[in-house]
């Protein structure tokens, strides 16, 4: 199982300089993805949970395809409603080729009904609107001059170059625990990317269902690749009220071993909790994931101990 990590590319403490030191730390440290999160307009009630500044999730994957060398890189999750599916494509594209084939493409439907407003998109349509703008990316990602004829996206004979680096293409990581989005991972995507789930959720809920879909779709099931929170308490927390990635070393060690037996491909960390510190202070972030390389994942064997 490859273990990430969540880049906190926004509030106080970010900078480009503290950006390149979670950069430098995640890969020296071993650990196999760097994903950013999106936002385009701080919105108040964005502003409540994710402060300014925000730095914009495809400059920002440009910009880290340049000084990082081995992980992959990639966004967890592009809002997909925000921006034209062609916009996308050709971002993803050129990132997928100036990083040399380590781009992914996480994608979601976000939840902000004011930066929904701002930006002028239906906010009660984002679900269809998803659907429609990952069928038009696939296929700019399969042609070299594509033509797409949808409900909320039209265009004859795009030139789609620079194709990809990956063949097919960047894999998709489907994000969000609804029956839509479970669906549209089946369809659409190459992984299923919960957030803030407890292993037995998905042992339990999450995965029979996405599997369950997949069989009334004929479609094979995606992997699973869950972005997990990561906050270190020096005692155990109650089983009943804590999700995966949360509690002692023990717990933490537990819940990725746990996720590894599930059948989890990769899983994300995101140390960006609910008290906003890692937004404040990244040299506490960092010290979790130092503190995780050292005693819980062995990095360089590529799995849980």
């Amino acid at each position: 199982m490859k273990v990430g990590v969540n880049l906190v590319n926004f509030g106080a403490a970010a900078t480009p300089d503290t950006l390149a030191r979670w950069a430098d730390l995640v890969e020296a440290l071993g650990y196999h993805h760097l994903m950013t999160s999106d936002h385009v307009t701080i919105t108040p009630d964005v502003g409540s949970r994710f402060p300014a500044p925000f730095y914009e999730p495809l400059t920002t994957l440009g910009w880290l395809a340049g000084i990082t060398r081995d992980i992959s890189i990639g966004a967890s999750v592009i809002i997909l409603p925000y921006r034209s599916p062609l916009e996308i494509a050709r971002a993803f594209a050129n990132i997928d080729q100036l990083s040399g084939g380590r781009c992914i493409l996480g994608v979601g439907v976000g939840w902000s009904k004011q930066e929904y407003a701002a930006l002028n998109v239906p906010f009660e349509k984002r679900g269809a609107i998803a659907n429609e703008y990952l069928a038009a990316i696939r296929q700019m990602w399969t042609d070299e001059v594509s033509s797409f004829d949808g409900k909320f996206v039209q265009f004859i004979d795009v030139d789609s170059k620079p194709m990809p680096v990956q063949s097919p293409h960047p894999p998709i990581w489907v994000g969000g625990g609804s029956d839509a989005a479970l669906r549209r991972a089946v369809l659409f995507g190459e992984a299923w990317h919960p957030f803030q789930a407890t292993v037995a959720s998905l042992r339990d809920t999450g995965i029979p269902k996405l599997r369950a879909i997949a069989d009334s779709e004929g479609k094979p099931s995606p992997a699973v690749c869950p972005r997990i929170l990561l906050r270190i308490t020096d005692n155990d927390l109650p089983e009943d009220s804590r999700v995966a990635g949360e509690g002692s070393l023990d717990q933490i060690h537990r819940d990725l071993a746990g996720l590894e037996e599930l059948g989890c491909t990769d899983v994300l960390l995101d140390a960006f909790t609910d008290d906003g510190r890692a937004a404040r202070e990244p040299a506490y972030a960092w010290r979790m994931l130092e503190t995780i390389a050292e005693k819980v994942v062995n990095l360089n064997r590529k799995t849980v101990r």
